[in-house]
Protein backbone atom coordinates (compact mmCIF):
# COMPACT_ATOMS: atom_id res chain seq x y z
CA UNK A 1 0.00 0.00 0.00
CA UNK A 2 1.61 3.37 -1.17
CA UNK A 3 1.34 6.04 1.23
CA UNK A 4 2.70 9.98 0.11
CA UNK A 5 4.16 12.37 2.80
CA UNK A 6 1.90 15.34 3.00
CA UNK A 7 4.26 18.52 2.71
CA UNK A 8 2.09 21.66 2.83
CA UNK A 9 -0.92 21.06 5.00
CA UNK A 10 -1.84 24.41 4.58
CA UNK A 11 -6.13 24.70 3.42
CA UNK A 12 -5.48 26.57 -0.17
CA UNK A 13 -2.69 24.46 -1.32
CA UNK A 14 -4.41 21.79 -2.58
CA UNK A 15 -6.42 24.53 -4.39
CA UNK A 16 -3.31 26.12 -6.23
CA UNK A 17 -2.34 23.20 -7.35
CA UNK A 18 -5.14 21.90 -9.06
CA UNK A 19 -5.01 20.85 -12.91
CA UNK A 20 -8.03 22.18 -14.92
CA UNK A 21 -9.72 18.46 -14.42
CA UNK A 22 -9.21 18.71 -10.78
CA UNK A 23 -10.54 22.18 -10.83
CA UNK A 24 -13.52 21.35 -13.25
CA UNK A 25 -14.45 18.30 -11.04
CA UNK A 26 -13.84 19.83 -7.47
CA UNK A 27 -16.31 23.05 -8.84
CA UNK A 28 -18.77 20.40 -10.14
CA UNK A 29 -18.98 18.43 -6.52
CA UNK A 30 -18.87 21.48 -4.42
CA UNK A 31 -22.27 23.00 -6.40
CA UNK A 32 -23.53 19.46 -6.36
CA UNK A 33 -23.30 18.53 -2.73
CA UNK A 34 -24.28 22.47 -2.21
CA UNK A 35 -27.68 21.61 -3.73
CA UNK A 36 -28.25 18.74 -2.22
CA UNK A 37 -27.79 20.09 0.86
CA UNK A 38 -30.33 23.22 0.26
CA UNK A 39 -33.00 20.53 -1.29
CA UNK A 40 -32.98 18.01 2.05
CA UNK A 41 -32.57 21.02 4.66
CA UNK A 42 -36.09 22.79 2.71
CA UNK A 43 -37.96 20.08 4.36
CA UNK A 44 -37.14 20.40 8.16
CA UNK A 45 -37.55 24.54 7.81
CA UNK A 46 -40.84 23.69 6.46
CA UNK A 47 -41.56 21.47 9.16
CA UNK A 48 -44.00 23.17 11.49
CA UNK A 49 -45.84 25.16 8.78
CA UNK A 50 -46.76 21.71 7.49
CA UNK A 51 -47.62 20.33 10.80
CA UNK A 52 -49.96 23.32 11.29
CA UNK A 53 -51.73 23.25 7.98
CA UNK A 54 -52.11 19.34 7.74
CA UNK A 55 -52.43 19.00 11.95
CA UNK A 56 -49.87 16.17 11.72
CA UNK A 57 -48.25 15.36 14.82
CA UNK A 58 -44.52 15.36 15.66
CA UNK A 59 -43.44 12.12 15.21
CA UNK A 60 -45.24 11.32 11.98
CA UNK A 61 -44.03 14.62 10.83
CA UNK A 62 -40.17 13.41 11.56
CA UNK A 63 -40.90 10.59 10.12
CA UNK A 64 -41.51 12.35 6.36
CA UNK A 65 -37.61 12.93 7.00
CA UNK A 66 -36.76 9.62 8.35
CA UNK A 67 -38.14 7.75 4.92
CA UNK A 68 -36.35 10.42 3.06
CA UNK A 69 -33.06 9.34 4.44
CA UNK A 70 -33.67 5.53 4.69
CA UNK A 71 -34.08 5.93 0.89
CA UNK A 72 -31.49 7.75 0.27
CA UNK A 73 -29.52 4.53 1.45
CA UNK A 74 -30.55 2.46 -0.81
CA UNK A 75 -30.41 5.01 -3.60
CA UNK A 76 -26.67 5.46 -2.39
CA UNK A 77 -25.69 2.15 -2.25
CA UNK A 78 -27.26 1.33 -5.92
CA UNK A 79 -25.98 4.53 -7.24
CA UNK A 80 -22.65 3.31 -6.09
CA UNK A 81 -22.53 0.15 -7.38
CA UNK A 82 -24.18 1.74 -11.00
CA UNK A 83 -20.82 4.19 -10.69
CA UNK A 84 -18.70 0.99 -11.02
CA UNK A 85 -20.73 -0.20 -13.34
CA UNK A 86 -21.30 3.17 -15.64
CA UNK A 87 -18.83 5.54 -14.55
CA UNK A 88 -18.86 8.22 -11.78
CA UNK A 89 -19.83 11.26 -13.63
CA UNK A 90 -23.19 9.81 -16.18
CA UNK A 91 -24.19 8.77 -12.82
CA UNK A 92 -23.82 12.12 -11.02
CA UNK A 93 -25.92 13.13 -13.60
CA UNK A 94 -28.59 10.76 -13.62
CA UNK A 95 -29.07 11.28 -9.83
CA UNK A 96 -28.91 15.08 -9.91
CA UNK A 97 -31.99 15.03 -12.37
CA UNK A 98 -33.38 12.58 -10.48
CA UNK A 99 -33.49 14.21 -6.86
CA UNK A 100 -34.09 17.66 -8.53
CA UNK A 101 -37.51 16.49 -10.83
CA UNK A 102 -38.90 14.84 -6.92
CA UNK A 103 -37.90 18.21 -5.02
CA UNK A 104 -40.35 20.33 -7.44
CA UNK A 105 -43.14 17.82 -7.46
CA UNK A 106 -43.26 18.00 -3.38
CA UNK A 107 -44.68 21.70 -4.45
CA UNK A 108 -47.84 20.30 -5.63
CA UNK A 109 -48.73 17.56 -3.25
CA UNK A 110 -52.29 17.77 -1.45
CA UNK A 111 -51.47 15.95 1.61
CA UNK A 112 -49.34 14.76 3.76
CA UNK A 113 -49.25 10.80 2.69
CA UNK A 114 -48.63 12.62 -1.01
CA UNK A 115 -45.55 14.53 0.54
CA UNK A 116 -44.36 11.54 2.10
CA UNK A 117 -43.84 9.27 -0.79
CA UNK A 118 -42.21 12.30 -2.90
CA UNK A 119 -39.78 12.79 -0.51
CA UNK A 120 -38.77 9.36 -0.19
CA UNK A 121 -38.72 9.05 -4.22
CA UNK A 122 -36.61 12.08 -3.51
CA UNK A 123 -34.55 10.37 -0.98
CA UNK A 124 -33.34 7.52 -3.80
CA UNK A 125 -31.15 10.41 -5.94
CA UNK A 126 -30.34 12.48 -2.96
CA UNK A 127 -28.10 9.73 -1.67
CA UNK A 128 -26.98 8.85 -4.92
CA UNK A 129 -25.56 12.15 -5.55
CA UNK A 130 -23.48 12.09 -2.73
CA UNK A 131 -22.39 8.20 -3.65
CA UNK A 132 -21.25 9.37 -7.30
CA UNK A 133 -19.79 13.04 -6.11
CA UNK A 134 -17.41 11.65 -3.38
CA UNK A 135 -16.30 8.78 -5.66
CA UNK A 136 -15.59 10.86 -8.20
CA UNK A 137 -13.56 14.00 -6.22
CA UNK A 138 -11.96 11.92 -4.00
CA UNK A 139 -10.23 9.70 -7.48
CA UNK A 140 -9.66 13.01 -9.24
CA UNK A 141 -7.46 14.45 -6.60
CA UNK A 142 -4.11 13.15 -5.71
CA UNK A 143 -3.17 11.72 -2.30
CA UNK A 144 -1.78 14.56 -0.52
CA UNK A 145 -4.50 16.97 -1.29
CA UNK A 146 -7.51 14.58 -0.65
CA UNK A 147 -8.51 15.07 2.54
CA UNK A 148 -8.52 19.54 2.02
CA UNK A 149 -10.45 18.77 -1.46
CA UNK A 150 -13.18 16.63 -0.50
CA UNK A 151 -13.54 18.42 2.76
CA UNK A 152 -13.90 21.21 0.96
CA UNK A 153 -16.22 20.23 -1.18
CA UNK A 154 -18.14 18.44 1.91
CA UNK A 155 -18.47 22.37 2.97
CA UNK A 156 -20.49 22.96 0.16
CA UNK A 157 -23.87 21.82 2.34
CA UNK A 158 -23.38 24.36 4.85
CA UNK A 159 -23.62 27.04 1.59
CA UNK A 160 -26.71 24.96 1.04
CA UNK A 161 -28.22 25.39 4.10
CA UNK A 162 -27.62 28.68 3.79
CA UNK A 163 -29.32 29.21 0.93
CA UNK A 164 -32.17 27.17 2.14
CA UNK A 165 -32.55 29.18 5.04
CA UNK A 166 -32.47 32.73 3.04
CA UNK A 167 -35.54 31.10 0.56
CA UNK A 168 -37.37 30.44 3.90
CA UNK A 169 -36.80 34.17 4.92
CA UNK A 170 -37.85 35.25 1.45
CA UNK A 171 -40.45 33.25 0.83
CA UNK A 172 -42.24 33.70 4.33
CA UNK A 173 -42.08 37.00 4.42
CA UNK A 174 -43.42 38.07 1.05
CA UNK A 175 -46.06 35.22 1.24
CA UNK A 176 -48.83 33.23 3.24
CA UNK A 177 -47.32 30.06 4.55
CA UNK A 178 -49.94 27.82 3.01
CA UNK A 179 -47.85 29.07 0.07
CA UNK A 180 -44.51 29.86 0.98
CA UNK A 181 -43.61 26.49 1.82
CA UNK A 182 -44.75 25.22 -1.43
CA UNK A 183 -42.36 27.68 -3.04
CA UNK A 184 -39.32 26.37 -0.93
CA UNK A 185 -39.83 23.02 -2.65
CA UNK A 186 -39.60 24.37 -6.33
CA UNK A 187 -36.81 26.60 -5.73
CA UNK A 188 -35.19 22.96 -4.91
CA UNK A 189 -35.56 21.78 -8.80
CA UNK A 190 -32.33 24.55 -9.26
CA UNK A 191 -29.93 21.51 -9.31
CA UNK A 192 -31.11 20.31 -12.88
CA UNK A 193 -29.06 23.19 -14.06
CA UNK A 194 -25.69 21.86 -13.26
CA UNK A 195 -26.03 19.06 -15.56
CA UNK A 196 -24.94 21.54 -18.39
CA UNK A 197 -21.76 21.85 -16.76
CA UNK A 198 -21.27 18.42 -15.76
CA UNK A 199 -22.00 17.62 -19.46
CA UNK A 200 -19.52 20.18 -20.74
CA UNK A 201 -16.56 20.56 -18.39
CA UNK A 202 -15.90 17.20 -15.76
CA UNK A 203 -13.98 14.32 -17.20
CA UNK A 204 -14.52 10.80 -15.58
CA UNK A 205 -11.31 10.03 -13.31
CA UNK A 206 -8.31 7.46 -14.82
CA UNK A 207 -8.31 5.26 -12.37
CA UNK A 208 -11.86 4.56 -12.40
CA UNK A 209 -11.96 3.98 -16.16
CA UNK A 210 -8.99 2.01 -16.25
CA UNK A 211 -10.35 -0.48 -13.60
CA UNK A 212 -13.40 -0.41 -15.42
CA UNK A 213 -12.41 -1.00 -18.70
CA UNK A 214 -10.05 -4.03 -17.64
CA UNK A 215 -12.90 -5.49 -15.80
CA UNK A 216 -15.01 -5.18 -19.10
CA UNK A 217 -12.29 -7.05 -20.83
CA UNK A 218 -12.07 -9.92 -18.44
CA UNK A 219 -15.33 -10.17 -17.54
CA UNK A 220 -14.28 -9.90 -13.69
CA UNK A 221 -17.54 -6.85 -13.15
CA UNK A 222 -17.67 -6.16 -9.51
CA UNK A 223 -20.99 -7.57 -7.86
CA UNK A 224 -23.09 -5.71 -5.69
CA UNK A 225 -22.48 -8.34 -2.92
CA UNK A 226 -18.74 -8.78 -3.18
CA UNK A 227 -18.19 -6.04 -0.28
CA UNK A 228 -19.74 -8.18 2.68
CA UNK A 229 -16.89 -11.37 1.55
CA UNK A 230 -13.28 -11.79 2.72
CA UNK A 231 -11.80 -9.30 4.59
CA UNK A 232 -13.32 -6.62 3.11
CA UNK A 233 -16.36 -7.11 5.23
CA UNK A 234 -14.80 -5.97 8.32
CA UNK A 235 -14.08 -2.49 6.66
CA UNK A 236 -17.41 -2.70 5.51
CA UNK A 237 -19.01 -3.34 8.79
CA UNK A 238 -16.69 -0.59 10.74
CA UNK A 239 -17.35 1.54 8.31
CA UNK A 240 -21.14 1.88 8.15
CA UNK A 241 -21.74 1.99 11.87
CA UNK A 242 -19.02 5.00 11.77
CA UNK A 243 -21.33 6.49 9.38
CA UNK A 244 -24.30 5.49 11.39
CA UNK A 245 -23.36 7.62 14.38
CA UNK A 246 -22.10 10.10 12.78
CA UNK A 247 -25.12 11.46 10.90
CA UNK A 248 -27.71 9.88 13.43
CA UNK A 249 -26.49 12.73 15.53
CA UNK A 250 -26.16 15.59 12.40
CA UNK A 251 -29.98 14.41 11.54
CA UNK A 252 -31.54 14.31 15.05
CA UNK A 253 -29.78 18.19 15.63
CA UNK A 254 -30.61 19.70 11.96
CA UNK A 255 -33.81 18.35 11.80
CA UNK A 256 -35.15 19.38 14.86
CA UNK A 257 -33.22 22.69 16.54
CA UNK A 258 -35.58 24.92 14.04
CA UNK A 259 -38.67 23.48 15.75
CA UNK A 260 -36.97 23.42 19.06
CA UNK A 261 -36.52 26.94 18.47
CA UNK A 262 -39.96 28.12 17.68
CA UNK A 263 -41.26 25.91 20.25
CA UNK A 264 -39.56 25.41 23.46
CA UNK A 265 -37.41 28.88 23.11
CA UNK A 266 -40.74 31.50 21.46
CA UNK A 267 -38.91 32.56 18.15
CA UNK A 268 -41.33 33.08 15.24
CA UNK A 269 -40.03 31.60 11.80
CA UNK A 270 -38.54 34.87 10.47
CA UNK A 271 -37.02 35.71 13.95
CA UNK A 272 -35.02 32.17 13.98
CA UNK A 273 -32.93 33.01 11.02
CA UNK A 274 -30.57 34.66 12.85
CA UNK A 275 -29.76 31.70 15.25
CA UNK A 276 -30.14 29.08 12.02
CA UNK A 277 -27.29 31.74 10.59
CA UNK A 278 -24.80 31.57 13.25
CA UNK A 279 -25.66 27.21 13.30
CA UNK A 280 -24.80 27.51 9.83
CA UNK A 281 -21.93 29.67 10.31
CA UNK A 282 -20.65 27.65 12.70
CA UNK A 283 -21.31 24.49 10.15
CA UNK A 284 -19.29 25.89 7.00
CA UNK A 285 -16.03 26.72 9.79
CA UNK A 286 -16.47 23.61 10.89
CA UNK A 287 -16.52 22.18 7.51
CA UNK A 288 -13.17 24.40 6.33
CA UNK A 289 -11.22 23.15 9.45
CA UNK A 290 -11.98 19.65 9.57
CA UNK A 291 -10.98 20.08 5.61
CA UNK A 292 -7.32 20.84 6.98
CA UNK A 293 -7.42 18.76 10.21
CA UNK A 294 -8.02 15.46 8.11
CA UNK A 295 -4.80 16.17 6.57
CA UNK A 296 -3.28 17.59 9.01
CA UNK A 297 -3.92 15.10 11.77
CA UNK A 298 -5.66 12.30 10.00
CA UNK A 299 -8.90 11.04 9.45
CA UNK A 300 -9.37 8.97 12.93
CA UNK A 301 -8.22 12.00 14.82
CA UNK A 302 -10.79 14.75 13.50
CA UNK A 303 -13.74 12.11 14.04
CA UNK A 304 -12.56 11.57 17.22
CA UNK A 305 -12.50 15.21 18.62
CA UNK A 306 -15.22 16.61 16.42
CA UNK A 307 -17.84 13.40 18.04
CA UNK A 308 -17.10 14.52 21.70
CA UNK A 309 -16.86 18.28 21.13
CA UNK A 310 -20.36 17.71 19.39
CA UNK A 311 -21.89 15.43 22.57
CA UNK A 312 -20.55 18.72 25.06
CA UNK A 313 -22.13 21.39 22.71
CA UNK A 314 -25.44 19.81 22.23
CA UNK A 315 -25.86 19.11 25.93
CA UNK A 316 -24.86 22.55 26.83
CA UNK A 317 -27.24 24.13 23.84
CA UNK A 318 -30.23 21.85 24.94
CA UNK A 319 -30.11 21.14 28.59
CA UNK A 320 -28.67 24.32 30.44
CA UNK A 321 -31.00 27.05 30.96
CA UNK A 322 -29.26 30.05 29.05
CA UNK A 323 -30.57 33.31 27.52
CA UNK A 324 -31.56 33.12 23.57
CA UNK A 325 -29.02 35.54 23.42
CA UNK A 326 -26.17 33.26 24.78
CA UNK A 327 -28.07 30.74 23.11
CA UNK A 328 -27.28 32.16 19.56
CA UNK A 329 -23.34 32.48 20.06
CA UNK A 330 -23.52 28.43 21.03
CA UNK A 331 -25.07 28.05 17.66
CA UNK A 332 -21.44 28.56 16.24
CA UNK A 333 -19.82 25.33 17.75
CA UNK A 334 -22.59 23.81 17.83
CA UNK A 335 -22.81 23.91 14.27
CA UNK A 336 -19.20 24.19 14.00
CA UNK A 337 -18.65 20.54 15.88
CA UNK A 338 -21.41 18.45 14.81
CA UNK A 339 -20.68 19.33 11.12
CA UNK A 340 -17.08 19.34 10.64
CA UNK A 341 -16.16 15.97 10.89
CA UNK A 342 -18.02 15.02 7.96
CA UNK A 343 -14.89 17.01 5.96
CA UNK A 344 -13.00 13.62 6.31
CA UNK A 345 -15.90 11.32 5.79
CA UNK A 346 -15.65 11.06 1.60
CA UNK A 347 -11.75 10.87 1.29
CA UNK A 348 -11.73 8.29 4.29
CA UNK A 349 -14.29 5.84 2.82
CA UNK A 350 -12.58 6.67 -0.82
CA UNK A 351 -9.15 5.30 0.64
CA UNK A 352 -10.68 1.71 2.56
CA UNK A 353 -11.82 0.60 -0.46
CA UNK A 354 -10.23 -0.82 -3.24
CA UNK A 355 -10.98 0.54 -7.17
CA UNK A 356 -13.17 -1.90 -8.72
CA UNK A 357 -15.35 -1.79 -5.26
CA UNK A 358 -15.16 2.08 -4.15
CA UNK A 359 -18.38 2.84 -5.79
CA UNK A 360 -19.94 -0.10 -4.09
CA UNK A 361 -18.43 -0.07 -0.72
CA UNK A 362 -18.53 3.65 -0.56
CA UNK A 363 -22.09 4.47 -1.14
CA UNK A 364 -23.27 1.41 0.96
CA UNK A 365 -21.30 2.76 4.14
CA UNK A 366 -22.32 6.03 4.08
CA UNK A 367 -25.90 5.68 3.31
CA UNK A 368 -26.32 2.32 5.20
CA UNK A 369 -25.35 5.25 8.04
CA UNK A 370 -28.13 7.64 6.40
CA UNK A 371 -30.47 4.76 6.91
CA UNK A 372 -29.70 4.05 10.60
CA UNK A 373 -29.31 7.71 11.08
CA UNK A 374 -32.87 8.56 9.36
CA UNK A 375 -34.54 6.73 12.49
CA UNK A 376 -33.49 9.53 14.34
CA UNK A 377 -35.33 12.25 13.91
CA UNK A 378 -38.52 9.92 14.36
CA UNK A 379 -37.11 8.72 17.53
CA UNK A 380 -36.62 12.51 19.04
CA UNK A 381 -40.09 13.17 17.65
CA UNK A 382 -41.98 10.04 19.13
CA UNK A 383 -39.89 10.96 22.76
CA UNK A 384 -40.29 14.38 22.40
CA UNK A 385 -44.31 13.66 23.49
CA UNK A 386 -42.98 12.14 26.62
CA UNK A 387 -40.04 13.76 27.31
CA UNK A 388 -40.06 17.00 25.87
CA UNK A 389 -38.03 18.08 22.73
CA UNK A 390 -34.81 19.36 24.33
CA UNK A 391 -34.01 16.08 26.13
CA UNK A 392 -34.89 14.48 22.99
CA UNK A 393 -32.18 15.67 21.21
CA UNK A 394 -29.73 15.82 23.27
CA UNK A 395 -30.34 12.02 24.15
CA UNK A 396 -30.55 10.57 20.83
CA UNK A 397 -27.58 12.72 19.66
CA UNK A 398 -25.36 11.87 22.16
CA UNK A 399 -25.88 7.83 21.58
CA UNK A 400 -25.47 8.60 18.33
CA UNK A 401 -22.36 10.85 18.96
CA UNK A 402 -20.93 7.60 21.15
CA UNK A 403 -21.30 5.17 18.38
CA UNK A 404 -19.07 7.19 15.59
CA UNK A 405 -16.59 7.96 18.11
CA UNK A 406 -15.68 3.78 19.04
CA UNK A 407 -16.63 2.45 15.25
CA UNK A 408 -13.72 5.74 14.32
CA UNK A 409 -11.45 4.49 16.65
CA UNK A 410 -11.56 0.34 15.60
CA UNK A 411 -11.08 1.77 11.89
CA UNK A 412 -7.03 2.67 10.63
CA UNK A 413 -6.07 5.52 9.58
CA UNK A 414 -5.92 6.32 5.91
CA UNK A 415 -4.36 10.05 5.28
CA UNK A 416 -1.86 10.21 2.24
CA UNK A 417 -3.07 6.91 0.72
CA UNK A 418 -2.76 6.42 -3.16
CA UNK A 419 -5.12 5.14 -5.04
CA UNK A 420 -4.55 2.69 -8.30
CA UNK A 421 -6.26 0.90 -10.72
CA UNK A 422 -7.56 -2.53 -9.84
CA UNK A 423 -5.96 -2.03 -6.20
Amino acid sequence: MEVVEIRDASLTAFYRSMTPPERHTFWACAAGWCLDGMDFMIYPLVIGTIMALWHVDAGTAGLAATVTLLASALGGWLAGFVADRIGRVLTLQITILWFSFFSLLCAFVQNFEQLLVARAILGLGFGGEWAAGAVLIGETIRAEYRGRAVGSVQSGWAIGWGLAVLSQAVTFSLLPPEIAWRWMFAVGALPALLIFYLRRYVQEPQVAAETRARAIATGDRPKIWEIFSGPILKTTLLASLAAAGCQGGYYAITTWVPRFLTTERGLSVVSSTGYLAALIIGSFTGYLVGAWLADRLGRRPLFLIFSLGAIAVIVAYTQIPLSNSVLWVLGFPLGFFASGYFSGMGAFLTELYPTRLRGSGQGFCYNFGRGVGALFPALVGFLAERAGLASAIAIFAAIAYGIFFLAAFALPETRGRVLHADT
